[in-house]
């Protein structure tokens, strides 16, 4: 089993590994000491039962040799000797398998290292804004938020959502189910088509291997949905499609792999509570495409800010005003080196919405979904960098249409790459 970080890295410099979970607002310190003492123990523990099973296997071959020359004695001292030994290794040899385990269990709680590019500080006000992308829009009179224009063109059901499913749980109806039909279907043709992705439809249950592999489990499983058997709800399509690799080495012609899923999404949001709960701006279940690139490592970072920039060519050709925010060490994922945010702005709530994240993983899901390459025939595997961004989540982006293109006499004018899709140029009351 491959875990998150290198056992060798984390040797060498377990002050680096101790810096990357501080910059992030984790403390690994003590868990990081303990696995070094550990390390120690283990290691020399290995050396000395495979020294005690060569010795053994030493002796075990000198028994029939001693008795065919009829020096039964020695053959009978060397038996004692052989059993002897064989019963110290099957003293020691749960310690050693002890000691890995625990070495295992600590490297759960070590988080990916950040690049040395990643802004230092742990709160929002951290961030750096890094671009901003066209105008807010301007209103004569105060934008209605989205969850009144819905309700009014007859778009969105809330109550009933709720009446279903529980809160959370949105329910599109009419015009409001094809403009989210819409949405999905326009962002994986533009990102397939245009883009360069190839298209993925995943399951949208995984089974908990895939979401080790991708770092939810076992730190994230109280946001999980899981039914009885070993399956979870994805909560993005990140987890499927990142999985497919997984166990597998790549031919060096197939990098990068460049991957566009639409999937539902299943999230408890736990750990989220009492946040952005109007409307669509915090959902149990929503509709999302995600890129996915698997690259090598040495071009992995150029290709974060490809995959950003294709995230961002949808809201550019929907013409809504956004801004791309790169995320301090404290603000990042537990799984990334580095990420970005974009955020959408959202007029009639009155500030940026997050409706992406780009991030690259570096080797870190590769090592624990053992995803490698081969840069030729004979060479020794590398693990791949992974690498995944929303590319987009429909919520957000549905209450910002609705928001940023309402009109005067209350209906809301969609975006032209839309018409064809919806059927209509504008969304009116009836």
């Amino acid at each position: 089993m491959y875990l998150m970080l290198d056992r060798n890295l984390i040797r060498r410099d377990p002050d680096a590994v101790k810096a990357g979970g501080k910059r992030k607002g984790i403390d690994v310190e003590a868990a990081v000491d303990e696995w070094i003492e550990t390390d120690s123990s283990w290691r020399a523990l290995e050396v000395d039962l495979q020294a005690k099973e060569a010795k053994m296997n030493q002796i075990s071959k000198s028994i029939g040799m001693l008795m065919g020359q009829g020096r039964k004695d020695e053959a009978e001292e060397a038996k004692t000797l052989t059993k002897a030994i064989k019963d110290a290794i099957a003293e020691e040899g749960p310690k050693s398998k002890e000691m890995e385990a625990r070495m295992r269990a600590l490297e759960l709680g070590f988080p990916n290292i950040p690049h040395e590019s990643v802004p230092g500080g742990l709160t929002a006000d951290d961030n750096k804004i890094v671009r901003e992308w066209g105008e807010q829009p301007k209103f004569a009179e105060q934008p209605q938020a989205h969850w009144d224009v819905a309700a009014r063109l007859g778009m969105l059901d809330l109550q009933r959502g709720a009446k279903i499913s529980g809160s959370g749980f949105a329910l599109y109806t009419g015009l409001g189910a094809r403009l989210q039909r819409a949405l999905f279907t326009w962002m994986i043709d533009h990102q397939t088509l245009r883009n360069g992705y190839r298209e993925i439809y995943p399951p949208f249950m995984v089974n908990s291997s895939s979401l080790f592999g991708t770092g939810q489990l076992p730190k994230f499983e109280e946001d999980l949905y899981k039914t009885d058997e070993d399956l979870y709800l994805i909560p993005t399509a990140e987890v499927p499609v990142t999985n497919i690799y997984r166990d597998e080495i790549l031919d060096n012609e197939m990098l990068p792999v460049k991957m566009a899923a639409y999937s539902g999404c299943f999230r408890k949001e736990a750990g989220a509570a009492g946040k952005d709960t109007r409307g669509l701006l915090r959902m149990h279940q929503f509709d999302k495409v995600e890129l996915v690139k698997l690259t090598r490592p040495e071009v992995s970072f150029q290709e974060l800010e490809t995959l950003t920039a294709d995230a961002e060519s949808v809201l550019q050709i929907l013409g809504l005003h956004y801004r791309v925010s790169e995320m301090c060490g404290g603000e990042m994922s537990f799984s990334n080196a580095k990420q970005y945010d974009l955020e959408l702005w959202s007029p009639g709530v009155g500030k940026y919405l997050e409706i992406s994240s780009c991030s690259n993983f570096t080797d870190f899901q590769a090592r624990r979904a053992n995803i490698r390459f081969r840069r030729g025939p004979g060479e020794k595997p590398e693990f791949v960098h992974t690498l995944n961004g929303s590319g987009l989540a429909t919520p957000r982006l549905f209450a910002a249409i609705l928001e940023s293109f309402q009109q005067p006499d209350g209906s809301v004018l969609l975006p032209e790459v839309l018409r064809p899709y919806v059927g209509v140029d504008r969304i009116a009351a009836v």
